[in-house]
């Protein structure tokens, strides 16, 4: 007896071609769970054969039964971007085009700190010298 809802035809297709074109094995193993579970193996067995533990499998199935395919996907890692970066690039261009004396600053050429300093007072954020290195 199969713990998935009957898939059709096109849907174990699309799962075995993401399968074989992902580069995110994560991914491909959550699908690979998901192809042998619809054929009827055990919760057990699926376990034994992905390497996964039984609460992974029934995660992944829940994931799978709420949003489909897409519930499988990997998360982007790390932690989302807090700055807002298209403001600062502008800004940093429009800078880079004038010098540090336009500001007041006796200075010839910018430095990453000063850039840092310019581009908080405009913007009203917090930008290490560090983030402009980067």
């Amino acid at each position: 007896m199969a713990i998935l809802a009957p898939l059709c035809r096109a849907e174990r297709k699309r799962m075995q071609k993401l399968i074989q074109k992902t580069n995110d094995k994560h991914f491909a193993r959550r699908l690979i769970a998901m192809l042998m579970l619809h054929q009827g193996l055990p919760v057990t067995q699926v376990q034994h054969i992905t390497g996964a533990a039984r609460s992974s499998i029934g995660r992944w199935l829940g994931w799978y039964t709420q949003c489909g395919i897409d519930g499988l996907k990997s998360e982007k890692p790390g932690r989302p971007t807090v700055l807002p970066i298209n403001p600062i690039l502008l800004c940093l261009s429009l800078l880079i085009q004038l010098c540090p004396e336009d500001f007041g600053y006796q200075r010839s050429r910018w430095s990453s700190e000063l850039l840092a300093k310019v581009i908080n007072a405009q913007l009203k954020l917090c930008v290490a010298a560090s983030t402009i290195r980067r």
